[in-house]
């Protein structure tokens, strides 16, 4: 049956079928052993391996529910009763030695499985003269890795030991990538089989299911490929026996192809685990013919594997402490910028080489309020508020790192020679604000242990091992310098930093608005008290002066009634400054009934109110079609009679006057505009024109108290809205509005 090149869906779907490949119930063990298995609670026996009769000496079939005590010698029974169950699963416990009837004695070593079954492995043990050169070799691996630091050299170290323990042609360390890619990192031999040593492996060589199984059970020995699997025998139907912690369990087919294609009869892998019993790599051991590892030896090599890990392990663990140490300093610095700027953007960026120094990027982007700021070589800004946009679609935002963003983004491709990679940290938890760290691509060659892709049978669609190990090498771009867990371990703490800043700056803000609503509380009731209070005495001064005129004129000097009718008119502008400021401090304290109207009625019942004030001039009313809007009809109404009553002042002498009412729907808000062609404005003194009592032109000019905007202010402002106007010295000015469609915020309508 020839192998053909998959699909990519069919090399899919064939590795999603090895992965659910059954490997640690195979219905079989491997040829140099035997296996007994025993039911924990009666010590009966219900597992057997087809030739576990030289063991027991009698045929398995009739042994089936006898128990252990009838089976094997009584010492080998008690240590089976009292040690097994008490041990944990997977825990090897040593039984003792058996002759078995072929003359042979063979070393029992049992476990506890985790389906309610006590097993017992038996093996041929090692001869006491190799025992005696393994422990030496023991002790110099012990001694020759305690000197040893690089990760490297200790690799070279490593297999060296091993290989000397074992007697294997070939020992290669192979440590896994993040993504279960595995590099050979060490490796001796003999010769007798080709180098490894530099090449990738691809992660689906090694499934997930098999390396579950080398976290748990870290030994596994492959004695002979060619010899024929023993078939486990059951004394009654019930589930296949799960031999995940046992020795001798047999192997899938699938491997012992990739054995065969490698050119190996026999191997040995010893697991390396971390101190919390995850995969760093492993020691395989490789032999060109069959090679049986006893118990004994099989434990020194996994002491050596133990003594390797620990060093590794610590060693990266030293390397990754000084960089963190490093790189600690530089979060302080930039920690400290941020504390001392009013804005936190700001002492980020304040020294560029800091913030890319600190996660080794070319370039850096902050974005925060609205604003992009760039450090360094960056994407264009657009560019990079659509990584942004991106990382706000992600479910986790705290911190998001690939050396490879065109794999996840879309469209990504275009920005590779600045940003391959990328490292983010989110800086808010409502709003779209990330810090980036960007990273060129990198093209490099990847040396692989043969083309990792796999084959699939044409007839049965079963997965097939790669067939050539020959070297085979591949050009990767769109790739950055991968990100060091340093680097990202500092992003996430100065992401805390940030964090803690930002909740400060809105505590110290909230507790401020809090004391200035206060005080603006305090204000409006004051400023309504003394406009409410002084109301009066300006109506009386107003009246008393009229009568004075009327009644008392006659014997008045013509300079006193000049005194008199200056006496009335300043009193009058006094009563009309009083009622519009009571008409302000009352704008923050009415309640608002927000509804839906067309705002062009209002437009027209205020063009009606104004033809008075008009007096028949020449006016060029522009009012365009508007949509509805949500909002106080009542307030928005003094908002159109503000504006457009200002619009028909500062136009007097124009000819003719020219104003235009327009709105239109626009990012969400409401925008209107009124536009006319009078005096206008200089724009340097734009900030002035919405305050209390400010008036950009005399009084002598244009009447007014110069608190109309201040009040049409306040409207929008109270809807959720902004206003803004522009202007220009004898060209016009026009006033813009906008407020939410959405309506009114919670809490403004109050």
């Amino acid at each position: 049956m020839a192998p053909v090149a998959e699909t990519e869906l069919g090399r899919q779907e064939a590795e999603a079928a090895c992965a659910r490949e059954p490997i640690h119930i195979p219905g079989s063990i491997q040829a140099h052993g035997h296996l007994l298995a025993f039911d924990a609670a009666g010590l009966a026996l219900t597992h057997a391996s087809a030739d576990a009769g030289l063991v027991i000496g009698q045929d398995v079939t009739d042994a089936f529910g006898l128990p252990a005590a009838r089976l094997l010698p009584a010492p080998m029974a008690a240590l089976l009763r009292d040690r097994l169950p008490a041990s944990a699963p997977g825990v090897p416990v040593g039984l003792g030695t058996l002759p078995m009837t072929d003359g042979a004695v063979v070393e029992a070593i049992g476990h506890r499985s985790t389906c309610g079954h006590l097993i017992v492995e038996f093996e041929l043990p090692g001869a006491a003269d190799e025992m005696e050169t393994q422990d030496r070799g023991v002790r110099d691996a012990f001694a020759r890795l305690g000197r040893t630091a690089s990760t490297t050299e200790l690799s070279a170290t490593a297999a060296a030991a091993l290989r000397a323990i074992s007697g294997f042609d070939r020992v290669l360390i192979y440590r896994f990538e993040e993504n279960w890619d595995g590099v050979v990192v060490g490796e001796d031999g003999n010769g007798r089989l080709p180098s490894y040593l530099g090449l990738r492996f691809p992660a689906t060589d090694i499934p997930a299911q098999a390396r579950r199984l080398y976290e748990a059970n870290p030994l596994r020995l492959i004695a002979d490929e060619a010899a024929p699997a023993v078939p486990i025998r059951a004394g009654r139907q019930g589930p296949p026996l799960d031999l995940s912690f046992s020795a001798l369990r047999s192997v899938s087919p699938v491997h012992l192809d990739y054995m065969r294609n490698m050119g190996t009869a026999s191997s040995m892998s010893v697991s390396i685990l971390r101190g919390d019993g995850r995969l760093w790599g492993l020691a395989c051991c490789h032999h060109a013919g069959p090679r049986r590892v006893p118990p004994a030896t099989r434990e020194d090599c996994d002491l050596v594997a133990r003594m390797f890990a620990a060093r590794v392990v610590a060693s990266e663990e030293m390397e990754h402490a000084q960089a963190r140490g490093r790189l600690k300093g530089l979060e302080g610095r930039l920690i400290a910028r941020m504390t001392a700027s009013e804005r936190m953007d700001d002492g980020l960026v304040a020294v560029p080489t800091d913030l890319l120094e600190m996660a080794g990027a070319t370039g850096a982007a902050v974005l925060a309020g609205g604003e992009c700021k760039l450090v360094g070589r960056t994407p264009a800004e657009g560019d990079v508020r659509r990584i942004a946009d991106w990382l706000a679609q992600q479910d986790s935002r705290d911190v998001v790192e690939t050396e490879c963003l065109s794999a996840s983004m879309p469209g990504a491709e275009a920005m590779a020679e600045t940003a391959s990679g990328i490292l983010a940290i989110s800086i808010s938890n409502l709003h779209p604000n990330f810090v980036i760290w960007f990273r060129p691509e990198v093209v490099s060659t990847v040396t692989w242990g043969g083309q990792p892709a796999k084959t699939v049978d044409a007839d049965t669609g079963r997965l097939g091992p790669r067939r050539s190990f020959a070297i085979w090498a591949e050009a990767v771009r769109l790739r950055s310098a991968r990100w060091t867990p340093a680097e990202i371990d500092t992003a996430r703490d100065l992401r805390g930093g940030i964090i803690s800043i930002v909740l400060r700056a809105a505590e110290e803000r909230a507790e401020l608005t809090g004391r200035l609503e206060r005080v603006n509380r305090e204000l409006a009731a004051f400023s309504y008290t003394v406009s409410h209070d002084l109301r009066a005495p300006f109506r009386h001064i107003t009246g008393f002066a009229a009568l004075l005129k009327e009644q008392e004129g006659a014997a008045l000097s013509e300079r006193g009634r000049r005194y008199v009718g200056t006496i009335a008119e300043a009193a009058e502008t006094a009563g009309r400054l009083v009622d519009a400021l009571l008409n302000f401090s009352q704008m923050g304290r009415s309640s608002m009934v927000p509804v839906q109207f067309d705002p062009a009625m209002l437009v027209a019942e205020v063009q009606r109110a104004l033809e008075t004030e008009i007096a028949g001039r020449p006016i060029d009313w522009r009012i365009a079609p508007m949509s509805a809007m949500q909002a106080d009809p009542v307030m928005m109404r003094q908002v159109f009679q503000n504006l457009l009553s200002n619009a028909v002042k500062y136009t007097r002498g124009r000819d003719p006057a020219v104003i235009e009412v327009s709105a239109r729907i626009e990012g969400g808000e409401f925008v209107c505009t009124v536009r006319d062609n009078g005096v206008g404005f200089d724009m340097a003194y734009v900030h002035k024109l919405f305050g209390v009592f400010q008036r950009l032109h005399r009084a002598e000019e244009f009447e007014g108290v110069g608190i109309g905007l201040a009040n049409v202010q306040r409207i929008v402002e109270r809807h959720g809205g902004r206003i803004w106007a522009e202007g220009a010295l004898g060209q016009g000015a026009a006033f813009h509005f906008a407020l939410p469609m959405r309506g009114i915020p919670a809490g403004k309508a109050g």
